[in-house]
């Protein structure tokens, strides 16, 4: 009889800071389509006697990073040399963290396929330089040293997670972390931001760690990375099937092929040879005194804007996600509502007009977003009859929704009001709705 088996996971999430120049020289960091091998120096080419020296705008990004993910700061923190071996790598060590990271302890809510939330623990947000970067072509590889020495932070969590949704959620909200904390453009696309996971499975009901781990390397995709782990969960259950025993590995994702590969055995930390970086001085931070300044300046951060906007505005799930999708958007959207109390024009219209239009916010300002609002409100449905109707029939669609209403969801009112707009294009008002909706309902 086979086995039921969970899915543990870890995730490392690698984001480029957008600070003007690199982490340990005063090379340009803008490097992102410029001619190969123009963005260096001999501090990141890795010459002989170059010494680095620390980019404080960089320490206080990751700083913001950690405190907007709850975590601690670390009052004495220092780099160290990672050592290994790698065309990429001009030193033949990387600058990182790995005894006293800057930011440790802490913590990220998640959502999986089913709506079910569940905290995610994060070890530590710590600072680091990036690679160069292989261009392979033909028989020949090309390397690319203008991305060397980047500020990268990297996030690491502990193996939380138990499905890829919940992957997805969480790599999905920390990219709008980093946009509405303005640290970093997180564009996947151009490797501002890059994703691995660590996958392992274990017989349900078992409690220590499997003895090994499945290393998913450099991915740069959400939908890239929910399909890796899915096929990686399907093949470790598939040889453990088999009675065969899996071990520490590296692999890639091969998108033409829908499947993972083997790219080498997974290292160790041990196997990096970490020592303290000699060249650059350890890091005192007056934690209080920097933490309180540094708090100070985060803006609101997405989780607390999407409560605010159920609270305040009364928006669904779905208009939230909309409105809150990034910090221009919010910011768009509070305007258009604060313009259009002058007009009568609710909250909830505003943010149907909005989706339900595709506004592309950089090509309209809100005063005339609520201009065309109330143009478009001549042809509302007066007939109360006729309102009366297509709420009817709304309801008679919508069946789950009332069953959540009449069980006290009040959330679940807005998915029926918004049902009702959706059906009458926009032509209804929202509160005559509303007030139709509440006496069908409560009768």
């Amino acid at each position: 009889m086979n086995k039921v088996y969970e899915t543990v996971i870890g995730i490392e999430v690698h984001v480029e800071l957008n600070t003007k120049t690199k982490m340990f020289c005063r090379c340009s960091a803008d490097y992102f389509g410029k001619k190969p091998n123009t963005h260096t120096c001999p501090v990141c080419l890795g010459i002989p006697g170059a010494l680095p020296y620390i980019n404080e705008e960089a320490i206080k990004k990751c700083m913001r990073i950690g405190l907007a993910l709850n975590c601690s700061v670390n009052e004495q923190s220092y780099f160290e040399r990672k050592n290994y071996f790698y065309p990429d790598l001009a030193k033949g060590y990387q600058i990182s963290q790995l005894v006293k990271p800057l930011n440790i302890n802490g913590q990220l809510e998640v959502e999986d396929e089913s709506g079910v939330t569940s905290m995610i623990r994060i070890n530590r947000v710590h600072q680091e330089e990036d690679t160069g970067k292989l261009t392979h072509v033909g028989s020949e590889t090309l390397i690319d040293f203008n991305r060397s020495g980047v500020p990268l932070v990297e996030i690491v969590t502990e193996p939380d997670f138990h499905s890829s949704a919940q992957v997805k959620d969480y790599a999905k909200k920390l990219q709008q972390i980093f946009r509405y904390l303005g640290v970093s453009n997180a564009d996947m696309e151009r490797g501002d931001m890059r994703l691995e996971a660590n996958v392992s499975v274990r017989p349900v009901g078992q409690k220590e760690l499997p003895p090994y781990r499945v290393e998913l390397k450099n991915i740069n995709s959400f939908r890239f990375m929910q399909a890796a782990i899915e096929y990686e969960i399907k093949r470790q259950i598939w040889v453990l099937e088999r009675g065969e025993t899996l071990t520490q590995e590296t692999r890639g994702w091969n998108e033409t092929k829908k499947e993972t590969y083997l790219q080498r055995s997974k290292e160790e930390a041990h196997d990096y040879r970490y020592f303290p970086e000699p060249d650059l001085p350890e890091l005192k931070i007056d934690t209080l005194q920097l933490r309180e300044l540094l708090r100070k300046q985060l803006p609101e951060l997405p989780a607390q804007k999407v409560k605010r906007f159920f609270d305040e505005y009364g928006l669904n799930k779905a208009q939230i996600a909309m409105m809150a999708d990034s910090k221009e958007m919010a910011e768009f959207f509070e305007e258009a509502v604060k313009v259009g109390s002058k007009y009568k024009v609710e909250s909830i219209k505003v943010a149907n007009f909005i989706i339900n239009k595709k506004v592309n916010i950089e090509d309209i300002n809100p005063e005339q977003l609520i201009k065309d609002i109330v143009n478009q409100n001549t042809g509302m449905i007066s007939d109360e009859k006729e309102l009366e109707k297509v709420v009817k029939e709304v309801i008679d669609e919508n069946s789950k929704a009332v069953e959540d209403f009449k069980a006290g969801k009040e959330v679940a009112l807005q998915v029926i009001i918004g049902s009702v707009m959706k059906k009458t294009k926009g032509k209804a008002e929202i509160k005559k709705v509303k007030e139709i909706l509440e006496g069908v309902l409560k009768s």
